[in-house]
C-alpha cells in the first residue's frame, strides 16, 4: 500500500514555489561528501521493496519456497506419493570397525528402529563388530525392534557408492527373515 502511495506521488509530482512541477527525489552524493554533487536513486523514500518478495505478498524474513528450475516440469503420481505409501526407509553403513542399520520415517524422518555393533548390549556379545555374522546380529535385533514398533514393511535403495552384495545383503536378508518386508529398489 505505501508503494503504490509512493508510486501516485512520484509520478504526480509536488508543485513548489510558483506552480512549477518538482520531482521527488533521494538525493545522495555520488562520489565524495563534500563534492556538492547530488545523484537521484529511483527508489522510495522507505526502500519498501527491499522488504517484498517478488510477488509482493510477504516480508522477506519468512522461507521462500524452492522454485523448480522448470516450472512446466510434471511430477507423476507415483512421486508425489512414494513417501506415503512406503513410509520407512532401511539405511545400512557399514564401517571398517562397525556396523549400523536403521529404519527412518520419510515423512517425519524420525528414527524408529536402531541396531548397532557400537551399542554395549551388542558389543559385548559379539566377537567382532563388522564381519557377517554381526551383519546378521544387526538385522535380528533391528528386525525385532521394528516389530515392537508396528513396522513391517520398508524400502531400501543403496548408496551410489555401495553394491547389494556381502555385509550389506546379510543385513537386508537378515531383516527379511526374521519377518520384515524390504523392497529393494536397485537402479
Amino acid at each position: 500500500m505505501l508503494k503504490q502511495v509512493l508510486e501516485k506521488v512520484w509520478n504526480k509530482g509536488v508543485c513548489g514555489p510558483g506552480r512549477e512541477k518538482l520531482r521527488n527525489c533521494l538525493y545522495v552524493p555520488a562520489i565524495g561528501f563534500h563534492n556538492g554533487q547530488v545523484h537521484s536513486a529511483p527508489r522510495s523514500f522507505f526502500g519498501v521493496e527491499d522488504f517484498l518478495d517478488d510477488d509482493n505478498s510477504r516480508p522477506y524474513t519468512y522461507k521462500k519456497e524452492k522454485k523448480s528450475k522448470n516450472p512446466q516440469k510434471h511430477v507423476s503420481f507415483k512421486q508425489r506419493t512414494e513417501a506415503y505409501m512406503e513410509p520407512f526407509t532401511l539405511d545400512v553403513l557399514i564401517s571398517k570397525r562397525f556396523v549400523t542399520a536403521s529404519l527412518t520415517h520419510r515423512v517425519t524422518s524420525k528414527q524408529v528402529a536402531v541396531a548397532g555393533t557400537n551399542s554395549k548390549d551388542i558389543k559385548a556379545v559379539l566377537k567382532s563388530r563388522s564381519d557377517i555374522p554381526a551383519c546378521l546380529a544387526i538385522g535380528r535385533i533391528l528386525a525385532e525392534r521394528a516389530r515392537e514398533a508396528d513396522v513391517y514393511t520398508a524400502s531400501y535403495t543403496p548408496r551410489d557408492r555401495d553394491k547389494f552384495e556381502g555385509k550389506i545383503r546379510a543385513v537386508v536378508q537378515s531383516l527379511i527373515d526374521n519377518g520384515i518386508d524390504v523392497k529393494i529398489y536397485l537402479d
